[in-house]
């Protein structure tokens, strides 16, 4: 287990229905960022152990790019393993994925090693008709990387707190006499338009603070096919709610380094999970 976890947001104007030109954008803002790294990060092997992407990072937030949509052996899964191993550090972001005769929005988890996990988008955003056009999915995804449990998640999933809710893992403990919450950071990615800027800022430093967690939010920036505005505000913030880093608007990337000894001591002076209400979680 890390004492700390490098977060590197990257900021990105998606090209519209062009998968190999956010690819190759992409991949060339991971280059400038790794070498704008310290002398220091790069000698220990990386300079980063997490690289967040926004959602639907090939295409645009679009239901039109359904019939292009790539399977898991297809070129988007193969450049995610390969920057992963490039930069030893875990890539996740989501993608229009086609399995059978259904497609997902996607979330792909990327290790250095090629190993891949996913999460599909449950909340499907009505407004725009997701919900008719994209199959749900049901099962979070909790993830260990380096010693630090995350709960990945996607854009609309923001607003419905009750399936980020951070549960006392049952028969575990974080420290003696401590029971260990599921998780230590919250990721969500997003297409989330400037019209509900305040929705996106609020609710990110929410989902933190209830959860007792770091929270990171990446989202897309300029102006897409649909003539829709995303102003960015990516951004990490505290189990306080307080912001570590947030991204102006327009194409950019930070890295944050969290501190677990931190949260952990939050945990202790502060541990409000312990008078949170029970619940199932239906289908």
């Amino acid at each position: 287990m890390t004492d700390t976890l490098r977060v590197t947001l990257v900021q990105h104007d998606t090209v519209w229905h062009d998968p190999a030109a956010n690819r190759e954008r992409l991949a060339a803002a991971l280059a400038a960022e790794a070498s704008a790294a310290s002398a220091s990060a790069l000698a220990a092997g990386a300079w980063t152990d997490l690289i967040v992407l926004p959602e639907t990072f090939t295409s645009g937030f679009s239901n039109d790019a359904l019939a292009r949509a790539e399977g898991m052996d297809g070129p988007t899964v193969a450049w995610m393993r390969a920057q992963a191993a490039a930069h030893d550090a875990v890539v996740t972001g989501s993608v229009q994925l086609r399995v059978g005769d259904a497609v997902f929005n996607r979330l792909l988890w990327v290790t250095p090693d090629g190993a891949v996990a996913h999460y599909d988008k449950r909340h499907l955003f009505r407004m725009s008709g997701e919900h008719e056009r994209y199959a749900a999915g049901r099962e979070r995804l909790v993830v260990t990387w380096r010693g630090w449990r995350v709960l990945p998640l996607v854009c609309y999933d923001l607003r419905f707190p009750v399936f980020s809710r951070n549960r006392v893992r049952s028969g575990t403990v974080d420290a003696p006499g401590e029971p260990a919450l599921e998780y230590d950071l919250l990721v969500y990615v997003a297409n989330w338009p400037v019209a509900r800027q305040t929705a996106w800022r609020t609710l990110l430093r929410a989902r933190a603070i209830e959860n007792l967690a770091y929270a990171v939010g990446v989202n897309r920036t300029g102006v897409d096919g649909n003539g829709l505005v995303f102003a960015g505000g990516s951004a990490a913030c505290d189990f306080l709610g307080e912001t570590v880093v947030e991204l102006p608007e327009g194409i950019g990337a930070a890295t944050v380094t969290l501190d677990r000894g931190a949260l952990a001591t939050h945990r202790e002076r502060f541990p409000a999970y312990r008078d949170a209400d029970g619940f199932t979680l239906e289908a």
